[in-house]
């Protein structure tokens, strides 16, 4: 569920986890969950489908989208759609200005114009059934739009014990990718992402 804390603003879950405070209640985790399926739907896969004109660096009108998913959900107000955005505790959206964007996990083709990593080293959770694969022919993305890497080896083995039991990470030599001109673009905290990736930058650690 969704509530919103008078001093915290909005939270998932019984409680604010900062204040402990129950807060007002917004919506329950069936409507979140309906919300949050339109809305990945709409910024990531399908905007034409959904109805929404989405510029080159994936940002959508956000009145534009809350008309759209009004007409489809009578009880959303525009509340909602901030409070589903600035909840969501993987950071998958933006807004900006009246703009509203996913940060990744993009099918369609955007250019997301974020800031370039920094970090010496990123890293990418495989199965061993790929390892041999990736490490011929490098990284690259399947039904995304970027390749799709975490900033440290935990989030890597995080994300990867969601597909296989028995992860293997490969480490990226990001400085050297950088120096070569293959850009790797900041999302959140733990994404980083790349068009491709070559084998000659891969590890295994």
């Amino acid at each position: 569920m969704i509530r919103k804390c008078t001093e915290h603003g909005y939270f998932r879950g019984a409680t604010c986890p900062q204040c402990k405070h129950p807060g007002r209640f917004l919506m329950d985790d069936k409507r979140e969950e309906k919300l949050g399926r339109f809305v990945s739907g709409a910024l990531r896969h399908f905007p034409e489908s959904a109805g929404v004109e989405m510029d080159e660096c994936g940002w959508v009108n956000l009145n534009a989208l809350y008309e759209i998913m009004k007409r489809r959900y009578r009880w959303l107000k525009k509340e909602h759609l901030y409070a589903l955005v600035e909840s969501d505790e993987k950071g998958r959206y933006e807004i900006s200005e009246g703009w509203v964007r996913a940060r990744y996990g993009h099918s369609v083709n955007v250019d997301l114009d974020y800031e370039e990593s920094d970090s010496p080293y990123v890293y990418y959770g495989a199965s061993p059934e790929e390892v041999d694969v990736l490490m011929e022919n490098g990284i690259f993305p399947i039904k995304q739009r970027y390749v799709h890497l975490s900033t440290s080896l935990e989030k890597a083995t995080e994300v990867a014990l969601v597909h296989t039991e028995s992860p293997v990470i490969l480490q990226v030599d990001a400085r050297e990718a950088r120096k070569d001109g293959i850009s790797l673009k900041v999302a959140t905290d733990y994404i980083v992402l790349a068009e491709r990736i070559p084998p000659g930058y891969l590890l295994i650690v």
